[in-house]
């Protein structure tokens, strides 16, 4: 079954590279703002999307490697392998992007600590855009992997 997105397929390599960049890019957003340790939501969405990366990193290099070799990814050890993975990084990156962004409205909205220039609230808010954008890509995969898996 060809499902756009599925493994093995250029669609499911371009989710992949979507997923590690944009979770790379969270990170990079966050490690950049000063003070960032200082809340733990904060930090547990540094360390979900590192887990992104490297899940997403390390399911297109298998994507590439199918696509140049001509090799099925649809068994269903393989399938079940990637459902479990996508379901757990996708919850994972989903609390970590709700909860920063929970923090960073409270930065911004309640204790008014954004007027301060010392606390860079747009890193913040740029880091948990683009774990919301990983998440959404992730979500996409893993609901692709759940309908393969299902066929398979």
């Amino acid at each position: 079954m060809a499902l756009f997105g599925s493994p093995g397929k250029l669609s499911g390599l371009l989710l992949r590279i979507g997923q590690c960049f944009s979770a790379a890019a969270s990170i990079g957003f966050m490690v950049s703002a000063h003070g960032f340790f200082n809340s733990t939501a904060f930090c547990y969405l540094i360390a979900s999307m590192g887990i992104q990366v490297l899940w997403s990193f390390g399911l297109a290099c298998l994507d590439f490697h199918a696509l140049r070799s001509k090799t099925n990814l649809h068994n269903p050890v393989l399938v079940s392998l990637f459902v479990i993975g996508d379901w757990v990084t996708a919850i994972l990156s989903l609390a970590a992007a709700c909860s920063s962004a929970g923090v960073t409205v409270l930065y911004s909205r309640d204790l008014g600590y954004c007027r301060s220039p010392q606390i860079p609230c747009s890193h913040f808010k740029a880091s948990i855009l683009f774990a919301f954008i990983s998440w959404f890509l992730l979500a996409v995969s893993s609901h692709v992997t759940f309908w393969l898996l299902a066929a398979v």
